[in-house]
């Protein structure tokens, strides 16, 4: 059996096209195949069904509409499992032609040459048309453009793979289209410029640099980038026909980068459920200092790893120690360096760093997880393009800008309250101390005013002191207040947040 989306929505069972129903049915069978072999909840597929105004009975609509695609599915050996609240397409992913193209691309991308060309080849005929043809509703359109994207990613790497082999006046007609479609793209200029000058039309192509460059200067302000201006440099030179360097291959790498989980981790189901959201791609986390922002999104992240097949990547952006933040372009290297990117081939500039980043991870499952943002302006060049990956942002500050001009999701997050607090200091201590000392804890809880971060530090502080009571531990916080804590072993270490542990002792001092 064949799942085609990628223009009609339609089922190829022994080579015979099947009807999988009509427009909303379609929709319930795209909105599974995306994740397919992956529990997609009820409410989730109402969402991508309907938006947000569903019909009074939309889970009965929906359990007639998958007992519908069920029986049309046993015929290719498919099925729409169900499980508590969700349903999962279970059938091969590469049956999905949107999975089989993405899966060509990602390979395509680690090779060159007529092995890349080949690829890109493959992955490019599978469309027939626009993706999700007859699909309506906000899910599909965002879906429909996202997948244009990556049939244009794909497009233009394959030219490129082309041009690399020296083909030339064989493209021409179509870069001729493509560059008039996309008059300020650099890309698209130098492709054609290097087909016109292999077919031997040089002045077309120098008379081409010469628009383009007029163009971005009238309409962006800016000359042509590097890339550009080397071209015309080389096309300009005497000599044999301008040849293009076979790229070398690129070093496979799926990074995994995301720190241990926190251990115990209690509450935040409600902040969980947000982060699961996939109305966008994009979530920022925001709270005070200690108040558990980055052990949300760890959980979080461990606990959905599955979802992110093709890496995870952790950067901390240092905005809040006492040190400068880290630029975002010190922040693109180490990302592309651990995407495989030799050093020697990550561009200088930001721009440039952030468009590779792009490109590369454009159609893969990835989550980029950037812990302790300053502000939008470093977050903005991290965020990759395709609606793909995910993005998790950490900070103490709102971050307004990612809000508005990006769409991401604003997710608050406040202290623990009580009941929680004693669960964290149960995990962390142990119940048979907690619980021969109830009022002792409530104590710890009280002063630590339902900051984790606070808690495991009078937790970790009570770990040292093994045979004192917690009476006791309380008494002597009580007495000089948390400043005693400043001078622990626990903070002896000069790490990234350990400041932060200081500022939140500090303000807890001051109020005992």
């Amino acid at each position: 059996m064949e799942f085609r989306f990628l223009g009609t929505v339609a089922l190829v069972v022994d080579g015979v096209v099947a009807d999988p129903g009509p427009a909303r049915q379609r929709c319930v069978l795209a909105a599974l195949a995306v994740d397919v072999d992956q529990d997609v909840s009820r409410d989730r597929l109402i969402q991508r069904v309907w938006g947000g105004d569903p019909p009074l009975r939309a889970r009965e609509t929906l359990v007639n509409y998958v007992s519908r695609l069920r029986r049309v599915l046993a015929a290719g050996g498919a099925t729409i499992a169900r499980r508590p609240g969700a349903y999962a397409l279970r059938a091969d992913p590469l049956a999905v032609d949107i999975h089989r193209f993405r899966r060509l691309c990602s390979r395509a991308r680690a090779e060159t040459g007529r092995t890349a060309a080949g690829l890109l080849e493959q992955a490019t005929a599978l469309w027939h048309g626009e993706a999700l043809t007859g699909l309506t509703g906000d899910w599909a359109t965002t879906e429909r453009d996202q997948l244009h994207q990556e049939r244009q990613d794909a497009e233009w790497d394959l030219t490129d793979a082309l041009l690399d082999l020296g083909h030339g006046e064989d493209l021409v007609a179509g870069l001729a289209v493509r560059a008039a479609g996309h008059p300020l793209d650099e890309r698209a200029a130098g492709q054609y410029m290097l087909a016109l000058h292999r077919a031997g039309r040089t002045a077309d192509a120098l008379a081409h640099f010469r628009l383009v460059r007029d163009r971005l200067v009238d309409d962006l302000g800016t000359d042509p980038g590097a890339a550009l201006q080397d071209l015309h440099r080389r096309i300009l030179t005497p000599g044999p026909a301008l040849t293009v360097r076979p790229r070398a291959a690129r070093r496979v790498v799926t990074p995994r980068q995301l720190p241990a989980a926190p251990a115990p981790f209690v509450g935040r189901g409600e902040l969980l459920d947000e982060l699961d959201a996939t109305s966008t791609t994009v979530s920022a986390v925001a709270g005070a200092g200690g108040i558990g922002k980055t052990a949300l999104a760890l959980h979080w992240a461990h606990q959905r790893i599955d979802r992110f097949p093709d890496g995870q990547l952790f950067v901390d952006l240092r905005g809040s120690g006492p040190g400068a933040a880290m630029e975002p372009s010190a922040a693109l290297r180490g990302v592309l360096d651990a995407l495989g990117v030799e050093h020697d081939q990550v561009p200088s500039d930001l721009h440039a760093r952030a468009v590779l980043f792009r490109s590369l991870v454009a159609g893969h499952r990835v989550l980029l997880l950037l812990d302790d943002a300053a502000d939008t302006a470093q977050v903005v060049p991290l965020l990759p393009g395709s609606g793909s990956c995910t993005v998790v942002v950490t900070s103490r500050n709102v971050l307004p800008g990612l809000l508005a001009g990006h769409a991401a999701r604003h997710i608050p997050v406040h202290v623990l309250d009580d009941a929680d607090a004693r669960v964290l200091l149960t995990g962390k201590l142990g119940r048979a101390r907690t619980g021969a000392e109830p009022e002792a804890v409530g104590e710890f809880v009280r002063l630590c005013g339902g900051f984790p971060l606070a808690l495991g530090v009078v937790a970790g502080h009570a770990l040292t002191r093994p045979t004192a009571t917690l009476a006791a531990l309380v008494a002597e916080i009580r007495g000089p207040g948390l400043r005693a804590l400043v001078h622990a072993s626990l903070i002896e270490q000069d790490l990234t947040g350990r400041y932060a542990l200081h500022d939140l002792v500090q303000r807890h001092a001051a109020a005992t």
